[in-house]
């Protein structure tokens, strides 16, 4: 055990930064909401007394777990046919497919609301073109309702599903099925039997983090939904701005964290990323408690195989025609997933170029008024600097803290890394409404609640897990060797860094680095409660707007959010390639 932490001791150094600013601006804070909940130091249980006396509240509540649930298995049923089908793509289809995923992923949350709601909307396309081509007079009830808050949450959860099943299902291996299929199975008994047991961490970890971050949502239930349609994290937002009783605040909060505890310790999250290999315990069934239920299934069996020859004959015949119709309609259900994903924003970028005082699909005309607005409009302009400054802010604390954290983590003992990873990713992974009030309480004890660095700190805990895990997961195919083979030269731990190891997993830096920025950029839900009424970002003003009126220049404005990504996926990509050459020189200069 000395020996033990003598070896770890240098590389839990790194990840001090990282773990301070966590503690202090959300790990100290976590503790007192929950103090603060139970009336310390009387310690009663008033609080939650109050939240669950009032039929309103435990209303709120039901139909929040409701929601998360139903999005969650909507979620499920079309994300894991996508990941299958992509995954069994050719690597440049699949490739492409994955892109368009990661672009919807990346695509600001506020303008992919905003889409919807110009799509869904009483004078929005939908009801437009139903009117214009006669099948209604009058419009259609498609926004302020369960429904719309169900589209509105499955488009956006759908890439935190699919991307998890995608990275499980390719480290899957075929041969697995083919050799299931060589012993007689057919295609969907050796797909129950083989691929979907293989591929459940996938589903769990997908799962997961959906309906957790369902349970956070605050912008598309607020925006897309009525009055019946509430969630808890719109209640205890608005009770924190409302009300001097932080006790109540804080028991809501915890309540929903509550919640998302349980789903998490009850169906866990693994953030691997690879199938478990692992052989599970066989569970008893009914069936196989019955004393002969197996030797009257032999039987059937062996009285069922002739038929079962024939009938595989048979299908030797028809495999083509079966083969060819099953493509098309898995190339049909995957073109209708990407237009679901992506149809929206396409539809602002084009609406956005309207010539009208209101817009229109198709533009009668194309104009740029309303991008002129957005920047000749001194409040857009303040905003999107104010933004752009706090983004940048981030991404160089966050990515240095992370880089460091990642770093450190890779070189520690496997179960202390596991620990402090998870420590370290909390912020992503707890409901944003419960994030944003700890951080609120950190940040009025630190006097920073209407600045700048409040919520620049207020950002950096979630990006920095972001970084974490993107730096984390580069730094898992390094080659050891590099290192060893630098310091066998007399090369020190730093010198041994910057020159060998940062240049190699640089792609995944600068990857971190993005997400990091995209996180920050886009932030709503804390920057309202800790910016206070003297600081306006780009995401709230938009939020604002979008609330009390619906200005054309948002449109303007969503479309260069949505082609944020795309620039951001470009410099990826030339990032890694030319850093291909690089790490092939040193994998070949290696010793062997």
């Amino acid at each position: 055990m000395v020996t033990f932490f003598k070896l770890s001791r240098p590389s839990i150094g790194l990840t001090l930064p990282a773990l301070a600013i966590l503690l202090v601006v959300f790990g100290i804070p976590m503790v007192l909401l929950l103090l603060t909940s139970f009336d310390a130091p009387a310690f009663t249980l008033a609080n939650y007394q109050a939240f669950v006396d009032q039929p309103a509240n435990l209303r709120v509540l039901s139909q929040t777990a409701e929601m998360s649930l139903v999005a969650t298995a909507l979620c499920v049923g079309i994300g894991y046919p996508t990941a299958y089908l992509i995954a069994a793509s050719s690597k440049q289809l699949r490739a492409t497919l994955i892109g368009f995923v990661v672009i919807s992923y990346l695509t600001s949350l506020l303008a992919r609301t905003y889409a919807l709601v110009l799509i869904l909307g009483d004078r929005g396309l939908i009801n437009n073109f139903l009117i214009d081509v006669g099948l209604i007079s009058s419009p259609l009830p498609l926004i302020y309702n369960r429904t719309a808050v169900y589209i509105g949450m499955v488009q956006i959860m759908l890439p935190v599903m699919v991307l998890p099943l995608i990275s499980v299902m390719v480290g899957i291996d075929k041969s697995l099925m083919a050799a299931a299929r060589s012993m007689g199975a057919r295609p969907f008994t050796a797909f129950r039997r083989v691929f979907f047991p293989l591929s459940l961490p996938g589903v769990r970890s997908g799962s997961v983090l959906v309906f957790v971050l369902c349970l956070g949502f605050y912008i598309t239930p607020a925006a897309l939904g009525g009055v019946r349609d509430t969630m808890l994290s719109t209640f205890i937002a608005a009770q924190l701005r409302s009300s001097l009783n932080l006790g109540s605040t804080a028991a809501s909060s915890l309540i929903l964290l509550a919640i998302a505890m349980i789903v998490i310790s009850l169906i866990g999250l693994d953030l691997s990323g690879s199938p478990s290999r692992t052989p599970q315990p066989v569970r008893k069934t009914w069936r196989k408690l019955l004393p002969s239920s197996e030797i009257i299934t032999r039987y059937l069996n062996e009285l069922a195989g002739p038929y079962r020859a024939k009938q595989w004959t048979a299908r030797l015949y028809r495999a083509g025609a079966d083969e060819r119709w099953s493509k098309v309609a898995g190339a049909t259900f995957v073109a209708l997933v990407m237009l679901f994903l992506l149809f929206p924003g396409l539809v602002v970028i084009i609406m956005s170029f309207s010539p009208g005082t209101f817009l229109e699909f198709p533009p009668s005309g194309l104009s740029l008024q309303w991008y002129r607005s957005f920047f000749g409009d001194a409040s857009w302009y303040d905003a999107t600097w104010t933004s752009v400054q706090i983004g940048i802010a981030v991404t160089i604390l966050s990515t240095i803290v992370g880089t460091l954290a990642a770093y450190g983590l890779s070189h520690t003992y496997p179960r202390l890394r596991t620990i402090l990873s998870m420590v370290i990713l909390t912020p992503i992974t707890f409901p944003v409404i419960v994030v944003g009030i700890a951080t609120y309480l950190g940040l009025v004890q630190l006097g920073l609640i209407g600045t700048k660095a409040g919520i620049i700190l207020a950002h950096s805990i979630g990006a920095t897990g972001y970084v974490v895990v993107i730096v984390s997961a580069t730094l898992a195919n390094l080659d050891r060797r590099l290192e060893d083979a630098a310091k066998s030269m007399r090369a020190g731990p730093f010198q041994t860094f910057m020159r060998v190891t940062l240049p190699l997993i640089r792609p995944g830096v600068i990857g971190g680095a993005v997400f990091a920025f995209l996180h920050s950029f886009d932030e709503v839900v804390t920057t309202s409660l800790v910016g206070g009424l003297s600081i306006r970002t780009l995401p709230l003003k938009m939020w604002e707007n979008m609330r009390h009126q619906l200005d054309p220049t948002i449109a303007a404005v969503a479309s260069l959010l949505m082609l944020l990504p795309v620039l951001w996926l470009i410099v990826l990509y030339v990032t890694w390639w030319k850093s291909r050459p690089q790490a092939l020189r040193a994998i070949q200069d290696a010793p062997q």
